[in-house]
């Protein structure tokens, strides 16, 4: 007795210590009342529903009993019941209550997962528009329906319950018989399973009605659009009539079930019911498949004309996408002399400022170079964001924080891993656009403890991407804040607020019966000032405060008033927008640089509309998250704010310096654009017909088979007066790999122009290079090969190509690719080359930027160009050494040409001489090479432009 006792009251904590430390939690980032608001949400809900249910069971199994035939049939049947109702007849109280507390708990706790459809239709605001079928407003799709969808579920599940209770009730005391001469059912037993049967028969009626309206929520297939939701001919013309028809003659069918507590008969209901499943036969099934084949089928186009209208409007007002610019644009200009490519040079430093640093890339360069210690690490895909150079000019900066890592640590134990190593420290930040020498990340923030650029700031990382284990701070065992070879280990102890106390020794069992840890109870380096802290990712921190938002892939920090802070972009969705049609947030947002770290945390991964109408910061230092509302006209966003008052500061709030840093976000760009494939035709005819298609072509700087990521930059689009901090992307046609389209959103949220999206169309009749095209291009050229082949071979080293970059420009496109060399002693990318194209014109292989730009415009000859290494050289003239290396490479294509052309007429003797002067050739190409880069050490400039 006394261990039973025991398990209870131990099974008892283990359910209050996950309990009493999501209270802890919540209250410490000061969203408590988001934490109150669901939890007594799902206790009324689970109460209220459970005790729905229970009553509804538990009165039809009294109501059965009390109804019982006074005497029995005497039969085998019935002789071998009595031997059941003997046997149940002392526990028949408990039986009940335990049957119907058990139907109860289980719809209770189905009832309280509701908890979001629940506050959404208490609070639903409406949209201001109507669906152009039913005339309701958008809100009773999004809001009401999934209720009323919910209640019916409901219904169905609570009347089929109580029938099979009633039933079982019924036939135990012989109100209904199976083998007993006579009646099989008493009139009382057949008037309470009638009026059960009823109620069905009347939700299915409902069912009927509601289904009408899901009509235009419904998903349904039609070949030019993928995830099509919304009413087709045969929908309007077939279902909705047939609906229509099928709620009367289910609500008749109900009332003749009612009648039968008069007429004690079940004639009239069978013969009701067989109507209705015939009926929903010939009508809701048969009826319309005979339209769609003999009406839609032969003038298809025509008959869906109309309603592919509706949900191209729909489609296009649910993503935000309906104010979108498509301009035409040629593509393939061709310069018409030497003032005309002159012109073009000049604009190549004013239309874009390259971003040749590829945060997809860099990353081990970071880490190699400014990592400084083992169990520091940074995120394998850094950011791209905006800061102020010495000039007050915005400078495109590709940033990550020094995080912690604990695979790094040389002693993993208990004590280390949550108690001295607790924080990273400090930002490293370089240049987009230029490199240092040697092809270095131009850093504009370094070293540890950083400095540079920003200032005096708070540089120790508590809460970050990488940072998922817990920590206890503040307490009397001190931490390690960082370590210099000058000062040695500095110690630390925490000062912020951030974290839940342990001081409390219920506080601390909670903890070490929630997190295993029974250390947590009984350590002495847990004392007063004590603080855990858990939950220290951002994305984890903003989805646990607004569980009502989905968030976005890529949070990235920001170094704002002596501050770093982690912004996160959050969404609200719906998938109950009227003729919009769905995508899947997992398929939509995935491209070749999507890992676990990125992958969108999405509340609902079908939708049909979606809003950035949030933007959040977490404190990397003390953890407290801040929620901005960001769409001040998103409904869905006013209903959540409804729902939990408080939680959602005005857009007002937001200050210059944080404002200055924010974007516009990835996975909005790509649920935007994977729409604009299909949407950007408005056109009904067009739309069916398919013609005008895009796709969203593969990343050709990488095997992924992935989606092309879109890149931030800054650039100046043709109706632009000058550039602004964009996202990008790039279209092919439907299956073939010429450009269909470029497109770029404005990304400065400061901009008065931000979020607009604009478009550029290329003709079909002139196709123009697609980014695998002019990948192929680079990759296929003999010279730049050969080039490549030089470094290669310097050091056993790899080539890796960074991020492809469209640049239109002037009626043309100009593309830039970073190549990089990692040796294999470095083991980390090196800036070497730039990839330049640019209409019809050869691709070239530059050192720099502009030494590439000068040579795609005929500003200079290819190969008279300086051959230093990015940002370690002048635009001044090329050494001896240089000119021994562009000899050495025409030798090289000389001989590769010559050995071609010997190995297709079946001259091998010819070939094997060909092939050994390419070897000279090449041999005297990488000494002269090292010659130069040796010539040339200690020089800097010239890696970007613009």
């Amino acid at each position: 007795m006394t261990l039973g006792v025991l398990a209870v009251l131990a099974m008892l904590f283990v359910m209050f210590s996950g309990f009493w430390t999501d209270w802890l939690w919540y209250r410490s980032v000061d969203y408590s009342s988001v934490f109150t608001t669901t939890l007594w949400t799902k206790i009324g809900l689970f109460f209220a529903f459970g005790a729905l249910m229970a009553a509804a069971v538990g009165v039809n199994i009294w109501l059965a009993h009390r109804l019982r035939p006074p005497l029995s049939a005497m039969s085998m049947e019935q002789q071998s019941l009595d031997r059941y109702r003997m046997g149940i007849a002392p526990y028949k109280k408990w039986a009940l209550i335990a049957v119907t507390a058990v139907v109860g708990l289980i719809a209770g706790a189905s009832a309280s997962g509701q908890w979001r459809t629940w506050l959404q239709w208490v609070n639903g605001v409406p949209f201001g528009q109507k669906d152009p079928q039913f005339g309701q407003d958008v809100s009773f799709y999004a809001f009401d329906l999934p209720w009323y969808r919910f209640l019916l579920s409901f219904g169905f599940a609570c009347a089929v319950l109580c029938l099979i209770a009633a039933a079982l009730t019924h036939y135990l005391y012989g109100g209904l018989r199976l083998t007993s001469p006579g009646s099989r059912a008493t009139a009382a037993a057949t008037g309470h399973l009638s009026v059960v049967l009823g109620i069905f028969v009347s939700l299915k009626a409902v069912a009927y009605w509601l289904d009408r309206y899901g009509l235009a929520v419904k998903s349904s297939g039609l070949k030019s659009a993928d995830g099509w939701t919304g009413l087709r001919y045969v929908d309007a013309n077939a279902y909705l009539p047939a609906k229509t028809i099928l709620f009367f003659i289910a609500a008749i069918c109900a009332v003749l079930f009612f009648a039968t507590l008069w007429r004690r008969t079940w004639q009239l209901p069978v013969i009701g019911f067989g109507l209705m499943v015939l009926s929903a036969v010939l009508i809701g099934g048969l009826y319309p498949a005979i339209v769609q084949k003999f009406q839609v089928q032969p003038n298809e186009q025509a008959k869906e004309a109309p309603y592919i209208k509706q949900n191209i409007k729909a489609t296009r007002d649910a993503y935000d996408i309906n104010g979108v610019d498509v301009q035409g644009y040629d593509g393939n200009y061709k310069p018409k002399g030497d003032a005309d490519r002159q012109k073009l040079r000049d604009a190549a430093d004013t239309t874009a400022s390259v971003r040749l640093l590829d945060p997809n890339v860099v990353s081990p360069s970071f880490q190699q170079r400014q990592q400084v210690r083992s169990y520091y690490q940074f995120p394998s895909t850094l950011d791209v964001d905006r800061y102020k150079d010495k000039d007050g000019k915005d400078q495109d900066t590709v940033i990550g924080l020094r995080e912690l890592n604990l695979n790094g640590v040389s002693e993993r134990n208990w004590i280390n891993d949550h108690f001295k190593y607790t924080h990273g420290f400090g930002a490293v930040a370089a240049k987009g656009t230029t490199f240092a020498e040697g092809g270095e990340p131009d850093y504009t923030e370094s070293e540890l403890p950083s400095k540079g650029q920003f200032g005096p700031y708070e540089q120790r990382v508590y809460y970050g991407e990488k940072t998922t284990q817990y920590s206890i701070v503040g307490g009397p065992q001190k931490e390690l804040d960082y370590s210099s070879d000058k000062s040695g280990e500095k110690s630390y102890s925490y000062t912020g607020k951030s974290g839940v106390n342990l001081a409390n020794p219920i506080n601390r069992a909670a903890y070490a019966v929630a997190f295993g840890e029974p250390q947590i109870l009984y350590s002495g380096a847990i004392g007063e000032g004590s603080r855990i802290l858990y939950n220290r990712t951002p994305k984890e921190r903003v989805e646990a405060v607004a569980p009502w938002l989905t968030i976005d892939g890529d949070a990235y920090p920001a170094v704002i008033d002596g501050r770093i802070k982690w912004i996160v972009d959050a969404y609200t969705t719906s998938n109950g927008y009227p003729y919009a049609s769905r995508t899947t947030l997992g398929d939509t947002t995935a491209d070749s640089l999507t890992d676990g770290q990125r992958a969108v945390v999405a509340q609902q991964n079908q939708v049909n509309y979606i809003r950035n109408s949030v933007k959040a910061t977490v404190d990397a230092y003390d953890g407290s998250v801040k929620l901005y509302e960001w769409d001040t006209k998103d409904p869905v966003l006013k209903t959540w704010m409804k729902s939990f008052p408080g939680t959602v500061e005005k857009k007002s709030s937001i200050s210059k310096s944080l404002m200055e840093h924010m974007r516009y976000p990835q996975d909005l760009f790509k649920v935007q654009r994977q729409l604009l494939t299909t949407y950007h035709v408005t056109d009904p005819n067009t739309f069916y017909t398919g013609s005008e298609r895009w796709q969203v072509p593969n990343d050709p700087t990488n095997k992924s088979g992935n989606s092309v990521p879109p890149y931030y930059q800054s650039l100046k689009m043709p109706d632009q007066k000058a550039q602004t901090f964009a996202l990008t992307t790039t279209f092919t046609p439907n299956k073939r790999d010429n450009l269909g389209a470029f497109m770029a959103v404005d990304a400065n949220a400061t901009s008065a122009d931000y979020g607009k999206i604009r478009v550029l169309k290329l003709p079909s009749q002139t196709p123009v290079p697609g980014p695998q095209q002019v990948q192929s291009k680079f990759n296929s050229d003999p010279k730049i090969a050969n080039e490549l082949n030089i470094l290669k071979k310097l050091g056993d080293s790899e080539i890796e190509y960074g991020n492809l970059l469209t640049v239109p420009m002037n009626g043309g496109l100009l593309y830039v690719e970073p190549v990089y060399l990692r040796g294999a002693g470095t083991n980390y990318p090196l800036l070497k080359k730039v990839l330049v194209s640019y209409g019809e014109n050869d691709p070239v292989l530059g050192n720099n930027l502009a030494e590439a730009l000068d040579v795609v415009f005929g500003k200079k000859p290819p190969g008279s160009g300086n051959q230093n290494p990015p940002g370690g050289g002048d635009t001044g003239q090329q050494p001896p050494a240089d000119q021994t290396v562009q000899q050495a490479l025409d030798d090289a294509v000389k001989a590769y040409e010559d050995g071609e052309k010997a190995r297709r007429d079946g001259d091998w003797g010819g070939y094997g001489e060909a092939q050994k002067k390419l070897k000279s050739a090449l041999d005297r190409a990488a000494e002269a090479e090292k010659k130069a880069q040796k010539g040339n050490a200690g020089k800097n400039g010239g890696a970007g432009s613009g």
